[in-house]
């Protein structure tokens, strides 16, 4: 179909320009990329530079790993310190075994025995001899009388005789048993005060070992504690930076956007040009020229910062917390 007079300068021009636009490539490299194993962009053959459409780790996502690989480990520590506070409480408790063997030992009918003194029989000796020394003075006396009153080796002189030495033998008894006695009381009065003590060893080993015992658990809380903190900060650092990262993302892709679209341009300009020539020339229009529809920077950056935010959670985050 012939072009009307009338378009024919118009025909040229638009001959013209669409020659110039489609004789010369497109540089997708203003607005695509990818990059090398140094991170450096590459367009084609040419290495350019890092890729300038995808924003790089944010300072706080650095700072996150950062703390994260410094904090590995950080529990062992008081895990270690719980172990030991364990073992001590566990042997403190098996110590208990001799406190109770030695406080059995202080019950019964021969629990005084132990504690009866090395020097009672000794101190007995002594007393008793002493005694029997000064009983022998009031004999003497007994005979001395008797001398005096002209009544010696007669019946009242061996009478009073054998009192006094029946009376002697009762004292000397007496003071035996009270000896005896005392000494029993002394012993069986250690043995019982031996056996409080041991009670109450007892309860303090007791008293040591939960307190050895709570301390092992208050390690292993620190341990939680310093495990979730690090956790909570290292996760809160992350989707920050993620969140930053994601806005740094959306400013960077609306950048390629709007490269992409001044470089299509001039080719929806002409195709609208070529349309309407071919409405007027009374020729059937193609398809219009559509330009490629973009996602939402700020979409894209809300979708990065989730995902992203979410992942550091998940890994950084306190194992009760996933």
């Amino acid at each position: 179909m012939a072009t009307p007079d009338f378009l024919q300068d118009f025909a040229k021009d638009y001959a013209a320009q669409a020659k110039g636009a489609y004789s010369v490539p497109i540089n997708t490299s203003t607005f695509t990329g990818g990059t090398d194993a140094a991170g450096n962009r590459i367009s084609g053959d040419v290495v350019t530079g890092a890729n300038p459409f995808v924003a790089g780790e944010d300072a706080l996502q650095t700072q996150a790993i950062q703390e994260a690989q410094a904090g590995l480990g950080s529990y062992k520590p008081y895990l270690t310190a719980a172990q030991q506070a364990q073992t001590d409480a566990s042997t403190t408790l098996g110590g208990l075994g001799a406190m109770q063997t030695a406080a059995q030992g202080s019950t019964g009918a021969n629990a005084y025995q132990p504690f009866m003194s090395p020097y009672q029989q000794q101190v007995i000796d002594t007393t008793l001899s002493e005694f029997d020394r000064s009983r022998l003075a009031g004999q003497q006396n007994i005979r001395d009388a008797a001398v005096v009153s002209g009544n010696f080796g007669g019946g009242r002189e061996g009478a009073m005789m054998g009192q006094y030495n029946a009376d002697t033998l009762g004292d000397r008894a007496a003071l035996q048993a009270q000896m005896l006695a005392s000494g029993f009381t002394n012993a069986q009065n250690a043995a019982q005060q031996n056996f409080m003590n041991q009670g109450q060893l007892m309860q303090n080993q007791m008293g040591i070992a939960n307190a050895q015992a709570g301390l092992g658990q208050a390690q292993l809380g620190l341990s939680n504690f310093e495990r979730s903190g690090l956790g909570a900060d290292v996760g809160a650092l992350g989707q920050l930076g993620s969140l930053r990262q994601g806005l740094a993302q959306a400013n960077l892709t609306a950048n390629q956007q709007a490269q992409q679209t001044a470089a299509y341009e001039p080719y929806g300009r002409l195709s609208q040009y070529g349309q309407g020539l071919t409405g007027l020339s009374g020729g059937v229009a193609s398809q219009q020229y559509a330009p490629e529809q973009s996602i939402s920077p700020m979409s894209q950056a809300v979708g990065t910062a989730l995902g992203v935010g979410g992942l550091y959670g998940k890994i950084f985050g306190f194992p009760g917390d996933k």
